[in-house]
């Protein structure tokens, strides 16, 4: 039987410019749906594994419709609830060269903000559950939002379930102070942690010493010690943070760093030019889960996830539809791109 891994948080409506238009020059929209957690499960089914999405969407044809997006990808939606008035949405810029992306939120009301834990029936969704996943984007979205994904760590965690989270700050739903107060409490039943080195600093208090996202440069002496610092205060398992480096937003390095509390291993980098970056992150949690809910070691696990987050870059939209396969051959060194026949 395959691994179950269940995952909480938003789904929304994605809006995107087509051929890299500026929003001011954009007449139609790309349409598609993603979210951090979201995202994870459709990649695990990917793999092969039963991915189990939980959330709150309105009961519409727009919720219904982000529900089907899922599902198409084997995704387990029946413990979404229905109800709230709408679906968030986030508008994206897609940059290039020296140009940002650039997202716009309009998700403010959003069904999952509205919501209580008492609607989710946590015995059975944690029914044969191997794995539990989270981001600091879901916490952030309201009090309420908060409140439920505590209730869902603390029911995996009552249930003997390795959990995760994804720190994932978002500077335009919450302050670094309240994300710093909510995130140190929800840490306390968190197994694995994923995060740059803007969330560390941002949602936990951990400073990266010699890092400088805006000019892409990395300091990975700096990464260990903010590693040792976390293990130290919060007794994670696995500690993981994506390397950025940003050469232009058409073009960047990509690894990863992990750590276990003995070694640390840092995966081989790639060089990946851009198609859509949105999503990478999320690509990468997906690939070090499946990798250590499989029984990996942590470098493979790592070495796993971060050729999936390669690939993703490669990939429009915000979902990882590279293929299991094509995530192995990357890990053995086929990235030369030929066609193949």
């Amino acid at each position: 039987m395959s691994k179950k891994v269940v995952t909480l948080g938003e789904i929304m409506l994605r809006l995107s410019t087509p051929d890299f238009k500026r929003f001011v020059q954009a007449d139609t929209f790309d349409i598609t749906y993603g979210g951090g957690e979201a995202n994870v499960s459709a990649a695990l089914c990917n793999y092969g594994l039963n991915g189990t999405f939980v959330s709150k969407v309105p009961n519409n044809p727009i919720g219904q419709a982000a529900i089907n997006h899922l599902r198409r990808y084997g995704v387990d939606t029946q413990f979404v609830a229905r109800g709230g008035d709408r679906l968030g949405i986030y508008f994206l810029e897609t940059g290039a060269s020296m140009r940002a992306s650039q997202v716009v939120y309009d998700r403010a009301g959003a069904s999952i903000a509205d919501v209580d834990a008492s609607e989710f029936n946590w015995d059975a969704i944690f029914e044969g559950a191997d794995w539990f996943h989270t981001t600091g984007i879901t916490p952030a979205l309201s009090d309420k939002a908060a409140e439920l994904t505590l209730a869902a760590l603390k029911a995996a965690k009552a249930k003997g379930i390795t959990t995760s989270i994804d720190l994932n700050y978002r500077k335009k739903l919450w302050s670094k102070e309240k994300a710093r107060k909510v995130m140190t409490e929800l840490c306390q039943y968190v197994d694995v942690c994923i995060g740059n080195e803007e969330d560390a600093d941002t949602t936990l208090g951990f400073t990266s010493e010699g890092t400088d996202v805006t000019k892409g440069e990395l300091n990975l002496d700096g990464y260990k010690s903010v590693f040792k610092q976390m293990k130290e205060k919060f007794g994670f398992k696995h500690i993981a943070s994506t390397l950025r480096e940003s050469h232009s937003a058409s073009d960047n390095g990509w690894s990863a760093l992990v750590y276990d509390g003995n070694e640390f291993y840092h995966t081989k980098q790639y060089e990946v030019r851009i198609v859509d970056r949105v999503g990478s992150g999320d690509s990468f949690a997906s690939g070090f889960i499946f990798g250590l809910v499989t029984g990996m070691s942590q470098g493979d696990a790592a070495e796993f996830g971060v050729a999936a987050s390669a690939l993703k870059h490669t990939i429009p939209g915000d979902l990882n539809h590279a293929t299991l396969n094509e995530v192995k051959d990357l890990v053995k060194g086929d990235g030369s791109g030929r066609v193949q026949r």
